[in-house]
């Protein structure tokens, strides 16, 4: 009887747990588009990088000998690496003023602007956005060229004779673009984090004597540090990766990174093309495991 009743069960046993893993299968079918948008779009191009990085060209043909010469001829070259520095700092000036002028703005958006206002102004923020990337560009060509708003207004004031074409074609018209363009990112960032403050604090630290600049470094900006952290990387790591502002407005005294990239890709260089974007690959992901902690998202909220 008892063996009977254990054949039942092991009989039964296969039949129930069919249902059970077509159930726990079919929780997860939603996932599969996105691993394979994942894998086609991003790992398996990831990984054909990686191995052209530790491959070599001979004569323009990849030959498929593994070495780590690409990576000795970057850092072997003085103009390389040197364009390399060029693109840190002015990654990094131009994160630097773009966050320095979303501060204030987010900061008088979230505590002087009534409610019904600030829709409006967030509204003009993004409205860069509504334009073509490209043509937000190009758009500076006409402001800073020679035949630009500028050299017009200062030949109409009397300031110059003759247009002037110290404006374009240098570092410090991609810096101004840049920060043009990616002012909004920090904007939006900081204003969602200082919009959820808790002003009182602010004012009890004023009311036992602590300046306003004293009560906003030392009672604001440690409570909103992740949200300056995730400004700062929106906007630091699209810059890194930036090729068409310096390729437009930079000409060849503001090349970037990326700009080197791209003219190894157009040589036939392709494994020296795939170490230095592996390179600047790899410094991003230690920029974000260095900000791991301070993007909590428990720490990011309140919580």
């Amino acid at each position: 009887m008892s063996s009977d009743a254990g054949t039942a069960t092991a009989a039964r046993a296969p039949g129930e747990r069919l249902p059970r893993l077509a159930s726990a299968l079919g929780s997860y079918v939603g996932f599969v588009p996105a691993v394979l948008l994942l894998g086609l779009c991003f790992l398996v191009p990831l990984g054909i990088v990686v191995c052209y990085s530790f491959w070599d060209t001979v004569d323009y043909a990849v030959v498929h000998d593994w070495t780590l010469g690409n990576y000795r001829y970057f850092f072997s070259v003085g103009a390389y690496v040197s364009t390399m520095w060029a693109t840190l700092w002015v990654a990094v000036l131009s994160t630097v003023i773009a966050i320095g002028l979303a501060f204030p703005f987010a900061y008088w958006l979230s505590r002087y602007v009534p409610r019904k206002i600030r829709t409006p102004l967030l509204v003009l923020v993004i409205v860069p956005f509504w334009a073509s990337y490209l043509l937000r560009v190009y758009s500076w060509l006409t402001i800073l060229g020679e035949k630009g708003v500028v050299n017009r207004f200062l030949h109409w004031t009397g300031l110059t004779s003759h247009p002037l074409g110290i404006f374009l074609y240098d570092r410090p018209a991609v810096i101004l673009v840049l920060v043009y363009l990616y002012f909004p990112f920090g904007a939006l960032t900081l204003y969602s984090s200082i919009e959820r403050f808790d002003w009182n604090q602010l004012r009890a630290a004023m009311d036992l004597g602590a300046s306003p600049l004293q009560a906003i470094l030392r009672i604001l900006v440690p409570q909103i540090r992740p949200g300056i952290i995730t400004a700062v990387i929106f906007v630091f790591i699209p810059i890194l990766g930036e090729y068409l502002t310096p390729q437009i407005v930079g000409g060849t005294g503001g090349v970037m990174i990326g700009n080197l990239i791209v003219n190894f890709f157009q040589e036939a260089e392709y494994t020296r093309g795939a170490a230095i974007s592996l390179l600047v690959a790899g410094f991003i992901v230690v920029l974000l495991f260095v900000f791991r902690k301070s993007l909590s998202t428990k720490e990011a909220y309140g919580a």
